[in-house]
This record gives C-alpha cells, structure tokens and sequence, in this order.
C-alpha cells in the first residue's frame, strides 16, 4: 500500500511526539525495550538464557491459547508463536498503554511495517518465536494489534512473580521446569 506524503508527514510526526513523551518521563526506548535497557515489560532476551518455552496459538476467533500465563521476575521465556488462523494476526507484548496507543495508529495505517523484539507478526499458518525476559515484577499485556483484533479480544496477560516468589506452573502453557516444552 501507497502512503500519499501527507500520511507520511503524519506518521513522522506521531513518531516523534511517542518519542519525546518516551524521553521526558525517561524510557530511551520509546516505550519499548531494545538491547540491553530495560522498559516497564522487561527486555529482549537472548536464547542461550531461555528458561522455559511457552507455545502460544493464535487463531481466527481472535483468541490466543493461552490467554494468561504465570512467570518469575528474571525468568527469559521463549514464545513458539503459531497463527493457526488464514488471516494475519500479531502477538505484540506491553503495557496495555502501549498495545492501546499502538493499536490506534494501527487503525489508521493497518499496512504499517514494523519490527519490534517485543513482537512478531504472522501470515495464516506461520510460526516463529519472541524471546522475552521479564525484569519486573507487575502484569505485561500481549496482544493482536490488527484493525480489528483488538476490539474482537484478542488480548491476554503474563502475570510476573516477584523474583523468589513461585509462579503459578499449573496454567496452560506454564512449564514446571526449565527445558520443558507444551504444545497447543
């Protein structure tokens, strides 16, 4: 899709003004974790610190399975994403501030690229994986950010343990240990 320049102008403006609100109350990532800082909803992991796997089933009712998950303050979780569905759908990880402020711009530019270490898009039968680590303690949202998704609930929430405290390993998706793996 063909944005006209004045959309483009909009765009960068947006940009811009994300950026500045990200600066003054001083997340440098612009709401978003990259290399090694850390935002409200961790930091991009790195696989060879992968404590647990979690497989995540995106589909066509605009529900992911599992909705909600349960992990420790520290803990690298590796997301196998799957969009079991035909259309495009997202997992997209944030505050829900972010996912809501995203999801608007998504609206208005549904063909809008982007890359994220926080994210993964995906065609209907693809998977790929999004390697998090989770360095605070609170709720992480996640969601499907396509016009549509959102408002259709396709959303769930990672609740994190304070370090020391035990996550919760009986709901879905939820290894007991380290290497174990689930598929849904």
């Amino acid at each position: 899709m063909k944005i006209p320049h004045a959309q483009h102008a909009f765009v960068a403006i947006l940009v811009t003004l994300f950026a500045s609100a990200a600066l003054a109350s001083g997340d440098h990532a612009g709401g978003h974790a990259h290399g090694d800082e850390s935002s409200a909803i961790g930091k991009p992991g790195k696989a060879a610190q992968v404590t647990r796997t979690v497989h995540v089933d995106m589909t066509d009712n605009m529900r992911f399975t599992p909705a909600s998950m349960d992990v420790k303050q520290g803990e690298t979780i590796r997301f196998k994403v799957k969009n079991s569905g035909r259309v495009k759908h997202e997992f997209v990880l944030g505050t829900e501030q972010e996912l809501k402020a995203h999801y608007q711009a998504m609206l208005k530019y549904p063909e809008m690229a982007h890359e994220d270490p926080q994210m993964i898009t995906l065609a209907g039968g693809e998977q790929g994986e999004v390697i998090w680590q989770f360095t605070k303690a609170g709720k992480v949202d996640f969601a499907c950010l396509q016009p549509g998704h959102y408002d259709a609930g396709m959303k769930g929430a990672v609740t994190v343990a304070r370090s020391g405290a035990k996550a919760g390993s009986a709901r879905p998706g939820a290894a007991a240990d380290g290497q174990a793996e689930h598929s849904h």
